[in-house]
């Protein structure tokens, strides 16, 4: 079965074409900058165990271009994996938001569509091209199945005493106002890595996902408890350019005495915050280059971004009531040592030993960086968001 996996973001579309149940990408790819100068496709393709990349550099005005261009390459006469679009059986989603309306992954149709898009309030900078995906991928795709898999569904297992936020409760009754977390599809994926490696399904975990967006969840048993995003994906850690957790009488003070608009602070607190607004960079490996050069600006950012993860380990250690491992994740989580090393140290009260030399060597895979006999186990463990969806998506239509 061929499952047909799209990303799309307001400007670009991921996607993986993955042969399931044997799990294996027949071509994977990025188009960016649509509607944008300088857009351009980077596509892969694997043949007969070779890898064959394609870029290429192109007016696209909108996605329903890029995606009539990726069809293209996937029946492309020299790199093409599929002779026809008809041989796409399933075409997986990622949704952002799911709201209360979706804990699991779903068929779409008219119905499904038209609760995603009443969603666009909570998620306004995701859902709706998430949406515009489906409506495009429903026509270039006719012949498949469209299915949803949605970020917040993992996290859908929270009790009450988790989402419910302390606010008049006709907030929560009458327009969803509560916590619903995120990247939910990389915590699903990289939790249950970590149980068939423990192996242990009794366990307690905490899952760090370090990446422009950052998030936490606590673990039980392969069951969400708790995560540290909330309506929308601006809380919890400090990001690339969001704050993470704000004391809201900053809000208040920025309309209220500052005078900027709602907007103005919008806009400030999602995209111009986090370690943008801290360094002047979003991409933590500048700011990590700032530090290794002395910055005290990077320095002090690298050390707050180190301490919100702490904190929230600790907190989540107390909702668990104890710990078997912490699991890094995603591209600063998998690839930042020194992220890693800043927020595993003097933990030690709660079973948590780095050794920084294996921190430093790093590894393939899932690997430990925690000392020999240390408590609790510090592991990298790879994500994978694509092929959760392809799983999820053939573990639905089969």
């Amino acid at each position: 079965m061929n499952v047909f996996v799209i990303n799309s973001g307001s400007s670009s579309i991921k996607y993986q074409l993955i042969r399931m149940p044997e799990s294996v990408v027949v071509c994977s790819g990025l188009i960016d900058r649509i509607g944008q100068e300088g857009s351009s496709i980077h596509h892969k393709a694997f043949i007969r165990d070779n890898e064959q990349v394609r870029k290429e550099s192109l007016p696209i005005k909108d996605h329903a271009a890029g995606l009539t261009e990726v069809s293209r390459l996937l029946t492309d006469a020299k790199i093409g994996v599929i002779r026809d679009p008809k041989e796409i059986d399933i075409v997986g989603h990622r949704v952002v938001h799911g709201g209360e309306s979706f804990s699991k992954t779903m068929i779409i149709t008219h119905e499904v569509m038209e609760k995603i898009k009443k969603l666009f309030p909570l998620a306004p900078l995701h859902n709706p091209p998430n949406y515009l995906g489906i409506e495009v991928a429903s026509t270039i795709f006719a012949s498949a199945k469209q299915v949803g898999v949605f970020d917040t569904a993992f996290h859908q297992t929270m009790p009450p005493v988790a989402y419910r936020i302390a606010i008049p409760k006709e907030f929560y009754e009458e327009h969803g106002i509560r916590a619903y977390g995120f990247h939910g599809t990389s915590h699903k994926y990289v939790s249950e890595k970590t149980i068939e490696y423990l192996q242990k399904k009794d366990s307690k975990i905490i899952t760090i996902h370090l990446g422009n967006g950052c998030s936490m969840s606590a673990v039980r048993n392969g069951v969400c408890i708790d995560t540290s995003m909330g309506l929308g994906p601006m809380n919890g850690l400090i990001m690339g350019t969001r704050t993470g957790d704000i004391d809201q009488s900053i809000i208040f003070h920025l309309v209220n005495q500052l005078g900027y608009s709602l907007n103005d602070v919008n806009t400030i607190l999602n995209k111009k915050s986090g370690m943008l607004g801290l360094t002047g960079f979003s991409d933590m490996r500048d700011v990590k280059a700032e530090y290794h050069k002395g910055n005290k600006e990077a320095i002090l950012a690298y050390e707050m971004y180190a301490y919100h993860i702490k904190k929230y380990i600790g907190s989540f250690t107390a909702i668990l009531n104890g710990l078997d491992a912490i699991v890094y994740t995603a591209g600063v989580g998998e690839n930042d040592s020194l992220t890693r090393s800043l927020a595993s140290k003097n933990l030690e009260y709660l079973g948590i030993h780095l050794d920084e030399e294996k921190n430093q060597q790093g590894g393939k895979g899932i690997y430990e960086i925690n000392s020999q006999d240390s408590p609790v186990k510090i592991l990298v463990v790879p994500t994978n968001e694509e092929l959760e969806i392809a799983r999820q998506c053939y573990a639905l239509l089969i």
